[in-house]
């Protein structure tokens, strides 16, 4: 029994062929590039551009997302290969068994269990961020103990502070009702995407087109604002700990990989998935990002969760400031459903291949998708969301997802001294300088981002590492054929 054993290609291919025994193939490529735009176009945008600009870059913030996405362009790249060729659900977690053996695919598999769950409720409480200042408008009024964290302290657009609550009410309901709906079918779930991704791209469209002409260049200058002597505070220290913050912004693409399995032509659809969704989004944030800094001056973003609405404000356009918040409510719904679904697809896998208890596979008779995996997840995330500052959770976010993609690019490295002659379909071009690319940005914004993200990255791994041993060892079907 090693725990280094890998997962023949031939194997992870016939459970591809045989995915009408479970998951059903429903998503077209167009699905799967509104799928990875679904994801991408959220929190990043809308509330942690503010941060990164105030916190970190300032104005050239917009450097920052440049940055990231060229980080996830080599991961990108890597993450087609083994899509086209591992057409199976499970993302980086299926890749990693492959290559590099049981025991690193447990390690990313727990990591995105990190990246996906804690995504989902990062997204949900910057959802009820937006959805107070919505209700807010019409003099509707939450009890304060119901819309925040006991750890954190909330601030309204009407001056309100609100010192530490008991529990984030709006964020628990929002990722127990879109858990429900995973559970209902993945059709049903992506044509709801599907809708929710075109509302969204017009709204970040149109406050590129209509916030323009009301940028102030003075709020440009300093573009590069003088380091203050503190690593990541301003300068280009300051522009790589911006790309480190914003980074949680790029994981689409990575959801849309744990999607293979229900892709209807994974082989061309993953790659253009995975490729055109990170194309089209860095293009919008880097306008959005020069836009919104244009027409406010980044200091006074500094603890702003509403950046983009604050920023909307400042235009001749106030009329249109409710259809906003409603529209970013939306594609942070969008956000929410993918990265849910990403989750349980991870868990699926992992159960079927035995390092989890069976429970995670099981499959709704009638709707066909990992029903249990989706009712437990909606507890887990629900309290994360509930009692979690979203500060905290945004950087555990991005640290686990560069680490994600660190793995991946490894693979592709690994698959092709190993594998050469194996079929794909795409093939990541450049082949070692791609890689290797990606792995030294990748591990360059994990050191760019706090101490704590690191301790706490550790402390989950070094519990995931506990379990494998206690349990998934135990029960691996690859190591354990006989049970």
């Amino acid at each position: 029994m090693s725990i280094w054993k890998t997962k023949p290609l031939s194997v992870l291919l016939n459970e591809a062929s045989e995915s009408e025994k479970g998951l059903k193939r429903t998503l077209s490529s167009r699905s799967l590039v509104a799928l990875g735009v679904g994801a991408i176009i959220g929190a990043g945008l809308f509330s942690l551009t503010g941060i990164a600009a105030a916190e970190h870059a300032g104005p050239a913030v917009t450097l920052s997302f440049i940055l990231a996405a060229v980080g996830c362009a080599f991961a990108g790249l890597c993450y087609a290969e083994f899509a086209s060729m591992i057409p199976v659900a499970g993302s980086a977690y299926t890749y990693s068994y492959a290559t590099m053996g049981e025991f690193m695919a447990w390690i990313i598999g727990w990591d995105l269990v990190l990246e996906y769950a804690l995504g989902a409720a990062t997204v949900g409480v910057s959802w009820s961020r937006y959805l107070l200042e919505l209700l807010n408008k019409y003099g509707i009024h939450l009890p304060h103990d119901l819309i925040c964290s006991p750890w954190e302290t909330l601030k309204l657009s009407d001056g309100t502070i609100i010192e530490g609550g008991i529990i984030n009410l709006p964020a628990i309901f929002i990722v127990s009702m879109l858990s429900l709906l995973l559970i209902r079918g993945t059709k049903e779930s992506a044509s709801i995407n599907n809708f929710l991704v075109v509302v969204k791209v017009i709204v970040v469209i149109m406050f590129i087109v209509l916030g323009w002409s009301f940028i102030d260049t003075a709020n440009y200058t300093p573009y590069i604002p003088e380091n203050t002597g503190v690593f990541g505070e301003f300068g280009w220290s300051g522009i790589a700990a911006g790309a480190g913050t914003v980074f949680f912004a790029f994981i689409g693409f990575d959801a849309v990989s744990t999607a293979a399995q229900e892709a209807k032509n994974p082989q061309k659809g993953m790659p253009i998935g995975i490729l055109g969704s990170l194309v089209i989004c860095t293009i919008l944030y880097v306008l959005f990002a020069h836009v919104m800094t244009g027409l406010v001056p980044y200091g006074e973003f500094a603890g702003d969760a509403k950046p983009a609405a604050t920023a909307f404000a400042r235009t001749g356009y106030t009329f249109l400031q409710t259809g906003l918040i409603v529209a970013i409510l939306a594609g942070y719904t969008s956000v929410m459903l993918v990265m849910l679904m990403g989750q349980s697809r991870v868990f699926y896998t992992m159960s079927k291949d035995g390092l989890l208890p069976s429970f995670f596979s099981d499959i709704h008779a009638k709707f066909r998708t990992p029903w249990k995996t989706n009712l437990f997840f909606m507890v887990f995330v629900s309290l994360f969301a509930g009692f979690v500052p979203v500060s905290d959770l945004g950087h555990m976010v991005s640290i686990g997802t560069l680490l994600a993609f660190v793995l991946v690019c490894i693979g592709v490295l690994v698959m092709r001294k190993k594998m050469p002659d194996a079929p794909r379909s795409f093939k990541t071009p450049f082949v070692p300088y791609v890689p290797i690319a990606g792995i030294l940005i990748c591990l360059a914004l994990m050191y760019s981002l706090p101490n704590e993200s690191w301790a706490r990255l550790i402390i989950w791994m070094a519990l995931g590492v506990a379990i494998y041993f206690i349990y998934g060892k135990k029960n691996s079907k690859l190591n354990n054929p006989d049970k």
